[in-house]
């Protein structure tokens, strides 16, 4: 290792908060990580790092045990002699939509913040900092009547999606904002500043409440994109109804910050004399973990990342601002003029969980518990078909928890249609045998990811492994590029086969080797770019693209596009949306 400068990422997610430190020239020094089940889970009572309230489908999480997981991973970077002297920059992602609200002594206390034993760690120095001792998570779905009036706001979701980049969605922060402003209107008036999960983590660093990143601030139903400001008509419908509201809530949630580089302030002398920061260390703004995501590596046009974690999500890059009620558009974390393409499935790894454990654990004890859901999902045929003239296809949806897109609530629903065409679709009569399930869940993320997709994607300029030197490109269907895989399922070679099977890739399928560890490593980049850009005209993509090496950082993993097959989905992809649509009907989140 070099003695050269040092930086820090960090992703606080539903369950974990990891932290990574990288050299300039991308390479990893150190890691840690705080599990928030297996060390704090007995003292909050959560579980997947989470609190839930079944009955009015609330989702949280404990502010506090942030707090203390913030100096727990400092402690364990510490103990592994990372040299945190060295550290000239640091960064970071946040899970998305969560919201933390500040009370009126917050600015002071967290200005006084000290490396006093006396007065003990952040959890004890901050316990009057806040309005609310919980954060909404991006699992919740209490909101549903908020959501209502948000699309109805501006006449239309689609209007509402045009404005903000998402149609209204239960987990944004807007909606959030609005419900709890009337469950806890005494909370709401003692709340001084709103930050998101993200600037909130900033702020401890900074010591004062950081601004909101140009990014993570348009998973709120409160960022007019187009406009590049806050939505007067959002902000008074969230805050009651009145200009007077409107103009309180904007003093509560602050300006954006609407550079994603550079310094927000140098580091708060808590962490200098705690772990040995050095008092020069800046912070950069942190933003959410799916912006991050896309950091972790270069993406060219037509890559796509699908990340694979307790949500499912999939993310691409475009220069074209075309927003639709069906998927989300972001402001690009760090180059202005570029747009994230966002699908969000809160019925993700967890989904795939609940189906995995219906099946017969392996018979050793030591074995991968993935073994025997691999087994079937790759000896299953593509959506069970032996012959297509035969065969009718098997298309299923399995929410075990209310989903976002499309707005379904929670339950199994199965289907048969023709295989050929996607024509007679119709709900089977009985559950077909639960092997099959561990393919055909995975191929119904997939094909809601392929459906919504679809019109962003077009003909690749290359040839795909496996076919003739003498196909044209235009023989092609449109599809993706490259797909990248992170997250926990990309470690799984079945679900990487499967994600291949249906949304292609001419490039092949490949997995990003950080794995869980992507949103990290964004951060990590972005703290070097923010620090070592020549100005601000040199591109997060310019700086890093230079430095990232392919070689040891991702792996391939599916050949990807497979002629026949992938043509094989897009005969019943018609079917797929008829069946969400025919689901929707009965279904419907209240």
């Amino acid at each position: 290792m070099s003695e050269g400068p040092l930086y820090l990422g960090f992703d606080l997610s539903t369950q974990q908060l990891k932290a990574i430190v990288i050299q300039s020239d991308l390479s990893v020094v150190s890691s840690a990580k705080v599990d928030f089940d297996g060390d704090f889970g007995a003292k909050y009572g959560i579980k997947k790092g989470v609190q839930v309230n079944e009955v009015d489908g609330e989702v949280f999480a404990p502010v506090a045990m942030w707090l203390e997981a913030l100096d727990l991973v400092l402690q364990r970077l510490q103990e592994a002699k990372t040299p945190l002297n060295r550290i000239r920059g640091i960064s970071g992602s946040c899970q998305q939509h969560g919201s933390v609200y500040w009370s009126r002594e917050a600015e002071k206390l967290l200005a006084e913040l000290q490396a006093d034993k006396q007065r003990g760690d952040l959890v004890d120095q901050l316990k009057g900092a806040f309005s609310h001792p919980y954060a909404p998570n991006w699992q919740d779905h209490s909101t549903q009547a908020e959501c209502d009036k948000f699309d109805e706001a501006l006449g239309t979701a689609e209007r509402l999606a045009h404005a903000t980049g998402s149609a209204a969605h239960h987990r944004f922060t807007g909606p959030q904002i609005m419900r709890l402003r009337r469950k806890l209107p005494g909370m709401y008036a003692s709340t001084s500043r709103i930050s998101l999960v993200s600037s909130f983590l900033a702020s401890l660093f900074i010591g004062s409440v950081a601004p909101m990143d140009i990014s993570d601030v348009c998973g709120m139903n409160l960022w007019d994109i187009p406009s590049n400001t806050w939505s007067e008509t959002l902000l008074a419908l969230a805050a009651g109804g009145s200009a007077e509201g409107a103009a309180d809530l904007k003093a509560k949630l602050g300006k954006v910050r609407l550079d994603g580089g550079g310094s927000m302030g140098k580091i708060s002398p808590y962490f200098v004399g705690k772990y040995g920061f050095s008092p020069d260390c800046e912070i950069a703004p942190f933003t959410g973990d799916n912006p991050a995501t896309i950091l972790a590596l270069p993406l060219r046009p037509l890559d796509a990342i699908v990340s694979l974690g307790t949500s499912t999500t999939f993310l691409m890059i475009t220069p074209v601002y075309k927003p639709d009620p069906s998927y989300h558009l972001f402001n690009h974390p760090t180059t202005p003029g570029q747009y994230m393409f966002m699908l969000c499935y809160k019925n993700g790894g967890l989904a795939r969980e609940k189906v995995r454990d219906s099946l017969p654990a392996p018979s050793n004890s030591s074995a991968d518990p993935w073994e025997t859901f691999n087994q079937h999902a790759l000896s299953t045929p593509p959506l069970d078909v032996s012959s297509p003239e035969t065969d009718k296809a098997k298309l299923g949806l399995y929410f075990y928890l209310p989903e976002i897109v499309p707005n379904i609530s929670a339950g199994t629903w199965r289907y048969e249609c023709s295989a050929t065409d996607g024509s007679d679709l119709q709900p089977v009569s009985q559950p077909w045998p639960v092997e099959k399930d561990a393919r055909i869940i995975v191929e119904s993320q997939a094909l809601s990811m392929r459906l919504r997709s679809q019109n962003l994607v077009s003909t690749p300029p290359s040839t795909p492994s496996g076919t003739s030197s003498s196909s044209s490109s235009s023989t092609l269907p449109a599809q993706p590029r490259r797909i990248y895989l992170v997250g926990g399922g990309s470690l799984n070679p079945a679900i990487a086969r499967i994600m291949g099977d249906v949304l292609g890739g001419v490039d092949g399928v490949y997995k990003l080797d950080v794995g869980g560890n992507a949103c990290a490593l964004g951060g990590a980049y972005k703290a070097v770019w923010a620090f070592e850009r020549k100005d601000e005209t040199e591109t997060f993509d310019e700086l890093i693209g230079k430095r990232w090496k392919e070689e040891g950082a991702i792996r391939k993993v599916d050949e990807g596009y497979k002629r026949g097959v992938f043509e094989g989905y897009g005969n019943v992809l018609g079917a797929f949306g008829e069946m969400e649509g025919k689901v929707l009907e009965v279904a419907r989140n209240k």
